[in-house]
């Protein structure tokens, strides 16, 4: 049985219920350009709103972390993988949550006891040492030696700087053939983390201060690319049943033994699984330069740089056949996948085309280059120009420049490489920053004006507008919306005065628990149908708006104040973007 249905099944049968993966594009969220941890779709109940399923929930959710983007190419790095976690929201705390988590990793998996080793958090001025944890721990069979004591920097967990946090306990498997060593030391590298139960027990207030939780959460995630690795028996990732099909399709279209070619196929393999998601998403991303369009562009092209490497004929369908035998492996759990699977396949082959003429430009802007040289070596600058404006990585300049006798600046092309991963990195970290301390009053007022946004333009546009995504900061609004034509003056006028009359009204927003199917069948809106459990959220505004949402929502219309749009433009082929204030 696969290991996604174990856990869900086992979660089942201690009363948690199952609730869909999120799409990879959050919703509303500015925060992060993709879900990065099966928590952040559920950061508004962890923060208090109540959950229609209950407080007690298991999933698996699709995930895409890219601060280790350059990394991938090695035996254990990914850039989309898949996030096992179980939740309780004010129900079972500490004991429980570690009780239920042993028993599944030694009764259900088998594995065994002396291969299990913990953290747990040491405390400091605000908070106590986590003898609670260790207790439990100790009660299942973990010996005192098999238990380490870390600080914040290992075992606490909090986003940004103030809101809920708490100590976390860790669990670790010994992934070695060596004997397992009597004392476990974390620094020891083959200990390898598997999966991290977060207590959220305590609010941290911006003055420092730290109180404790009325009511007390616990957050879980385990990766499923590492713990099938360990199940397997494998120190290699892609060796194991999750890749096994991909790297035997690239091997078939090489005509290359994996052994021979592990970094490339790696990449191939990783970079195309993380496209066919974000490419199936109901969001509609499409290859561009910003955003989450930049990504999926990156990884698109980086494939195909290393289909090259193994010298596949990039004018055949590769892309589409290793497209297909991953869709067909994930196709089961996630709906999307095979609902889109005709978009994820134009996608991957128009960027692979528009990719291949680019190439022929940065050749021509290397010998244009390479005739302008004062010296017989690249500079550092003109490589990285190639390496960020075509395309080229290092290892293609240096090849290209070693049949002219020309050297390159490989030490100071990699400066410039490394500045510009801190950048990246930089923002990654920035983007995560607002974490759980989102939904602030000005994000309140612009997820409700979104809504009469979304029921002026099926007004004015007609019925058949729908929402494609939103991004909501505090100081704006950014909206997506199918329709195929560039709105006129009088569109926009005509729904900027839709949506003002709406707030002067002063409509109240009322809120309803109802099961999903009832929902639909009354003509509520939503923009993804499948993330939404059996019992759904309904807003409605009045007589004008009545859609499946998460929230937060005003009350009333009238606190709004004025709405202005401030851009309309084109956002991907039959997708409008609309960007508007509140003022």
């Amino acid at each position: 049985m696969n290991l996604k249905d174990l856990y869900i099944d086992f979660f089942k049968s201690k009363g948690h219920k199952q609730i869909p993966s999120a799409p990879v594009v959050p919703e509303n969220d500015p925060t992060v350009l993709f879900n990065t941890a099966g928590m952040q779709p559920l950061i508004p109940y962890l923060t208090g709103q109540p959950h229609p399923y209950g407080t007690r929930l298991v999933d698996y959710q699709k995930c895409i972390r890219l601060t280790d983007l350059d990394t991938v190419g090695d035996s254990s790095h990914h850039t989309f993988f898949e996030m096992l976690g179980n939740w309780s929201l004010g129900d079972y705390f500490k004991e429980e949550s570690i009780t239920w988590s042993f028993e599944f990793l030694t009764t259900i998996l088998n594995i065994p006891v002396e291969k299990l080793a913990v953290t747990v958090f040491e405390g400091n001025e605000e908070i106590p040492r986590d003898e609670i944890s260790a207790d439990v721990w100790k009660k299942l069979g973990i010996s005192t030696s098999k238990i380490a004591y870390l600080g914040v920097e290992d075992n606490f967990w909090i986003a940004g700087e103030s809101g809920p946090c708490g100590g976390d306990t860790e669990i670790f498997y010994f992934r070695s053939n060596d004997p397992v060593p009597d004392f476990f030391d974390p620094k020891d590298s083959r200990w390898v983390e598997i999966w991290n139960n977060v207590f959220m027990q305590y609010y941290k207030n911006p003055d420092g201060t730290v109180v404790e939780l009325p009511k007390k959460n616990v957050d879980t995630g385990m990766g499923v690319e590492r713990v099938v690795a360990i199940l397997e028996g494998v120190d290699d990732n892609y060796q194991t049943s999750i890749w096994k099909d991909t790297i035997h399709k690239i091997e078939e279209i090489s005509g290359i033994a994996y052994e021979n070619a592990k970094t490339s196929m790696r990449i191939i393999a990783d970079h195309i699984r993380t496209a066919v998601f974000i490419a199936a998403d109901e969001a509609g991303i499409r290859p561009s330069n910003t955003d989450q369009g930049y990504i999926l562009r990156r990884l698109i092209r980086r494939a195909i740089r290393h289909a090259k490497k193994l010298n596949i004929d990039i004018s055949s369908n590769f892309e589409e056949q290793i497209a297909i035998t991953i869709m067909n492996q994930y196709a089961s759990y996630y709906h999307e996948i095979a609902k889109n699977k005709e978009i994820v396949l134009a996608v991957l082959k128009e960027e692979k085309n528009k990719f291949n003429r680019t190439l022929e430009k940065g050749l021509k802007e290397f010998e244009k280059e390479i005739n302008h040289l004062n010296e017989n070596q690249i500079p550092a600058e003109v490589a990285f120009h190639l390496y960020d404006t075509y395309g080229f990585p290092i290892e293609l300049t240096v090849e290209l420049a070693n049949e002219k006798g020309i050297e390159v600046d490989v030490e100071g092309f990699q400066v410039k490489f490394k500045e510009h991963q801190e950048k990246s990195r930089a923002g990654s970290v920035q983007k995560f920053k607002g974490g759980l301390s989102g939904d602030g009053e000005m994000e309140t007022k612009y997820h409700t004006a979104t809504h009469l946004l979304n029921a002026a333009l099926k007004v004015v546009v007609g019925p058949d507008v729908h929402q494609k995504g939103s991004n909501i900061t505090p100081e704006r609004m950014r909206f997506d919306f199918s329709c195929d034509h560039k709105l006129t003056d009088a569109e926009k006028e005509q729904t900027e005065t839709l949506v003002n009359r709406w707030i002067e009204e002063g409509l109240d927003v009322l809120v309803q628990e109802t099961p999903k199917t009832e929902a639909i069948a009354s003509g509520a809106e939503c923009m993804f149908i499948e993330k939404y459990p059996d019992i759904v959220t309904v807003y409605t505004i009045g007589e004008v708006s009545k859609e499946l949402c998460g929230g937060p929502h005003v009350k009333n219309t009238s606190e709004l104040g004025h709405f202005r749009i401030q851009k309309e433009e084109a956002s991907s082929a039959g997708v409008r973007r609309i960007k508007a204030v509140l003022e």
